[in-house]
């Protein structure tokens, strides 16, 4: 069974920080580049950051470019986000997807599993 458990959103003020982790199962995390997406209602979702199977390329949606940081521990099965300097406008459910490819990659149609999404809230 393929999965991706995301956890570490909650509530914070603006100027805050937060750090998302995705678990995989090993069967989702071998080898492929790993993406950060968020979604908030009425919207299409949007892509944040994706790393490759590696670690050694990221790319960065320029929203977020020097605020967000993508990673991985692929000894541990897990991709994170660190957020700094929240703004109001990063509230949005975050999903962690796995890349068909081994490159990251910024479309959608791009990644074949996601998680169930955390939510991520910025006060103001």
């Amino acid at each position: 069974q393929v999965q991706l458990v995301e956890s570490g959103g909650g509530l914070v003020q603006a100027g805050g920080s937060l750090r998302l982790s995705c678990v995989a199962s090993r069967r989702t995390f071998s080898m492929p580049a790993m993406g950060w997406f968020r979604q908030v209602p009425g919207k299409e979702r949007e892509f944040v950051a994706a790393i490759a199977e590696n670690g050694g390329a990221t790319i960065y949606a320029d929203a977020v470019k020097g605020r967000f940081t993508i990673s991985r521990d692929n000894a541990l099965d897990t991709v994170y986000l660190q957020m700094n300097n929240l703004k109001p406008e990063d509230t949005a459910i975050y999903y962690c997807a796995r890349a068909k490819y081994i490159y990251p990659v910024l479309s959608p149609r791009q990644y074949d599993y996601w998680g169930q999404g955390t939510q991520v809230t910025v006060s103001t």
